[in-house]
């Protein structure tokens, strides 16, 4: 039964594992258009090479067992018996009811349907929460476990390599944000948060990843989804596809900041550092997530005024976090790890009255790499702190951190300077007019192609200051306006002419000569930059 994105991709996770190699059974997939949520269900079956029929014409076709993770569907077709799996975390939250102006609690089938449904569970108490809902569902419940859940905890020894297909570079930090659906959310109520965070995060210590609930999508378009977050992406947002790739990616992060939704629950039951942005009164009382909820720290915002930034409330989070202080609250929503696929085997098969096939239990996988959508930073404010030898460097990325006012040579404070850097290549024009410093992503054959880019750039634009390209061999040539050239070669692997002509910018404006070793400081990394002048050129006008 596929309604929605989010039911369908849970029913596709559970068969796909527990009806290997057995040609007995034949699966067919009946598409139910009538959810408002039901956008993309069929491109995601045909994804995946999957029989699909219309829902009518499937309930005139005999079958032995109607396998579902919604509850909001019409079966009175059929007469099979049913086999619900949880789209979430249990039994938390109070969705729309299709059927009626009311609200429900997710995952509770309908009363005409208990008498020949079956419902999995997570864990025991959630029997009990059933049972104090709706009596009929007393005797129709089975104990599987989170088959989503002993997969996260399977490819947690995955954590680099998905950090590294995520492009989150050593000794940076992830940051993910997730966000469920409806007005309570944490994009209904603080949609600029992804933009917020990396216009306070520096994007040399710092990534951000983006995974919203399969519904945002189906219900606005992700066109609406990636327009409501553009300077967001701009700046380096990973746009995590809803189907795909939030499990691996959470698993990769260093802290989550979610609200009310299962994937803030799956975190915290994996130990992560939880904030919440938002936590909606659609919560069950007396849930697990309840008890989350209350015992999670949560995010200030601006209208908290003289209160911690954003970054300071992550580096706080990540820093007095105790692995064990949601393990509680994940061992009261997860029995028995790691048996999840298992025992569901044991119980679809028995359902469909037939023996379970004589190979072991299906083994439980970790995810497939993330693959997400991003883009690159092509523009930065760039911050620059010299004290001695050393040269702190912070950049943030322009499209959200107010570049187009702090366009032009700032000195914020002693040693402490201001700059706006954009590659030539910059989509925003306006950025690149406005830049003191102008780069060249692509390395330059020869140094003497460096530098002939350099001097045609300044003399294209001239607001800038200084115009920086590397070679192939990993030098940066500097041209600057009064016809100085300066050349940079970091003793290690550092190759970013952004970063290399940060040094070269902060060593001038500290009035320091341009010759000898400068220490380039990026985050906790340390990289000593050779600086020395060559021949000088004629100024540019």
């Amino acid at each position: 039964m596929a309604r929605t994105v989010t039911s369908t991709i849970r029913v596709l996770d559970a068969l796909t594992p527990v009806l290997r190699d057995d040609p007995r059974v034949h699966v067919v997939f009946g598409y139910d258009p009538t959810s408002a949520f039901s956008d993309g269900v069929h491109d995601l079956l045909r994804a995946h090479g999957a029989r699909v029929m219309p829902w009518d014409q499937l309930t005139r076709v005999p079958c032995d067992l109607i396998v579902t993770a919604t509850e909001n569907a019409d079966l009175s077709g059929t007469d099979a018996p049913v086999l619900v799996l949880p789209h979430g975390v249990g039994f938390h939250k109070l969705v729309p009811d299709a059927r009626g102006p009311h609200d429900r609690v997710s995952g509770l089938v309908p009363e005409g349907l208990l008498e020949r449904a079956w419902l999995t569970i997570s864990h025991p108490d959630q029997a009990e929460q059933l049972a104090a809902l709706h009596p009929g569902t007393v005797g129709r419940t089975l104990l599987v476990g989170d088959p989503c859940y002993d997969e996260l905890l399977s490819s947690r020894e995955l954590r680099a390599r998905y950090r590294e297909a995520l492009g989150v570079a050593e000794r940076q930090r992830l940051v993910m944000v997730s966000s469920t659906w409806r007005g309570q959310s944490l994009l209904g109520r603080r949609p600029d948060l992804p933009a917020r965070l990396l216009a306070e995060l520096p994007l040399d210590e710092y990534r951000v990843a983006l995974v919203t609930h399969p519904n945002v999508a189906s219900a606005h378009g992700s066109w609406q989804l990636r327009a409501g977050q553009a300077s967001a992406r701009e700046a380096g947002l990973l746009l995590i596809p809803p189907t795909a790739g939030w499990q691996a990616t959470l698993v990769a992060a260093d802290v989550l900041i979610g609200d009310h939704g299962s994937v803030t629950f799956y975190g915290a039951a994996l130990g992560k550092p939880v904030i919440l942005a938002a936590f909606g009164d659609e919560s069950m009382p007396g849930t697990p997530m309840t008890e989350l909820g209350r015992v999670a720290p949560r995010l200030g915002g601006p209208d908290s005024p003289g209160g911690p930034g954003l970054y300071e409330q992550i580096e706080r989070a990540i820093a007095e976090h105790d692995p064990e202080r949601f393990a509680k609250i994940g061992a009261a929503a997860f029995a028995e790890p790691g048996r999840a696929l298992a025992r569901l085997r044991a119980d679809l098969y028995a359902l469909l009255r037939l023996p379970e096939p004589a190979a072991p239990p299906p083994p439980v996988r970790a995810f497939d790499d993330p693959v997400p959508e991003r883009q690159e930073v092509r523009s930065a404010v760039v911050v620059t702190a010299v004290d001695g030898d050393t040269v702190t460097v912070r950049r943030f990325p322009a499209s959200v951190g107010g570049a187009r006012g702090e366009a032009g040579d700032r000195e914020e404070a002693d040693g402490v300077y201001r700059h706006l850097c954009c590659q030539d290549r910059e989509p925003d024009r306006r950025l690149v007019e406005s830049a003191s410093v102008l780069t060249r992503p692509e390395p330059a054959a020869t140094p003497a192609a460096a530098l002939r880019w350099a001097r045609e750039t300044l003399g294209r634009y001239p607001g800038s200051v200084m115009a920086a390209a590397v070679t192939t061999g990993g030098d940066c040539l500097a041209a600057l306006r009064d016809g100085r050239i300066a050349e940079a070669s970091a003793t290690g692997p550092v190759r970013d002419p952004g970063l290399l002509a940060a040094v070269v910018y902060g060593w001038l404006r500290a009035g320091r000569p341009l010759e000898g070793i400068a220490t380039l400081r990026v985050g906790e990394r340390e990289e000593d930059v050779a600086l020395r002048a060559r021949p000088a050129g004629p100024p540019h006008a």
